[in-house]
């Protein structure tokens, strides 16, 4: 017959099976901060005030997929995350609030308790570190400068970090660990075998292609409404003598979503919540299509519920088409104006000679 502590760890493996097995529809939220609102990485946790709870992912979510921890105590460790993103900056913000009983950090290796955050911004799935690689011909060294973080990127953030840089890359890319592609800041006030709460906010770049050369490398363009593949799992240390971590409290239901793009989780890059958005708002822009016969095609990009359109070219021709096509009789800079009317009023932008044609 079986001991206590043998059914305990055989009922941790039988729950690891299950979630592992079923399939995961879960989905979340990336909150859009408004651009006036962009938070300040500080530590401060005021500017994510405005956030709903809505989009905080708790430890709840999460499962330690180790088996040394089947269920989650939040005397022991307990952690929010929220995201931002801000719409044209190709950066995703985070906050990530954490209580631990002990706070393991007085090392300058791995050993350290760590927030592991993997991002995949256009889908793209698929293997990305070198022991993965589907050439199991290919030198180590080889497949990790050309294919380890390439085309999603692994965060291995250490909370904190003492006497080290805030995060390791995992893979030959770590320049996109400094500005101008990422920041970082803490908030704490314990020592290393303390308890205490850790306030840790950054923000980072995801990049579609990130080899080891940031000339070549290609951001991945954030847009509303679209899902992006992320995850991320807390490695617990409790005891600074031993090499084995307390627990490895993943995200994903797959172990090694942290290699493996394909088992990251969609988040939904979120327009602005209501109350930052007008009821009517002019917005557009334009592109010179044709430079030697003048001729501008303009994109109206407004918001709300709209009646109407007039656009005035600055030259005394106008349209009332929604995404007019102008041309131009002569070489100039242009203040071209949109108004747009609907049942909440109206809405002017102009742009003082943004259109400039020779």
């Amino acid at each position: 017959m079986a001991n206590p502590k043998q059914l305990l760890f055989l009922s941790a493996i039988f729950l690891i099976i299950l979630r592992t097995q079923a399939q995961d529809t879960r989905s979340f939220k990336i909150f859009q901060f408004p651009k006036d609102k962009i938070p300040t990485i500080n530590g401060d946790t005021s500017d994510w005030d405005l956030v709903p709870k809505s989009y905080t992912v708790g430890l709840d979510e999460l499962w330690d997929d180790s088996g040394k921890q089947p269920v989650a105590n939040p005397k022991n460790l307990d952690v929010k995350v929220k995201i931002g993103w801000v719409k044209g900056l190709n950066r995703l913000y985070f906050l990530y609030e954490a209580y631990d009983d002990y706070w393991d950090f007085s090392q300058s290796g791995l050993h350290n308790d760590t927030f592991e955050v993997v991002v995949d911004a256009d889908q793209s799935g698929g293997p990305f570190i070198d022991r993965f690689h589907p050439n199991k011909s290919l030198n180590i060294m080889e497949a990790y400068y050309s294919y380890h973080g390439v085309h999603a990127q692994n965060y291995h953030i250490f909370t904190p970090a003492k006497d080290k840089d805030w995060t390791m890359v995992w893979g030959s890319q770590p320049w996109i660990k400094n500005l101008p592609y990422a920041n970082a800041a803490y908030n704490y006030n314990f020592k290393p075998g303390e308890s205490g709460k850790l306030i840790l906010e950054f923000w980072i770049t995801p990049f579609d292609y990130a080899g080891n050369n940031p000339e070549r490398a290609i951001k991945s363009v954030l847009e509303e409404n679209k899902n992006i593949g992320l995850c991320w799992a807390i490695i617990d240390y409790d005891d600074v003598t031993k090499e084995e971590n307390n627990g490895f409290w993943n995200l994903s239901k797959e172990h090694t979503m942290y290699g493996n793009a394909s088992y990251l989780l969609p988040f939904k890059l979120m327009p602005l919540e209501q109350e930052f958005t007008k009821d009517i708002d002019a917005k557009w822009s334009f592109k010179i299509i044709d430079m030697e016969n003048r001729t501008v095609a303009f994109n109206d990009e407004s918001h709300g519920e709209i009646d109407s359109w007039h656009w005035d070219f600055g030259e005394g021709n106008t349209s009332i088409d929604q995404n007019p096509v102008h041309q131009y009789e002569k070489e100039g800079k242009y203040v071209v104006v949109l108004e747009i009317n609907g049942p909440k009023g109206t809405s002017k932008l102009s742009k003082v000679w943004d259109v400039a044609i020779k």
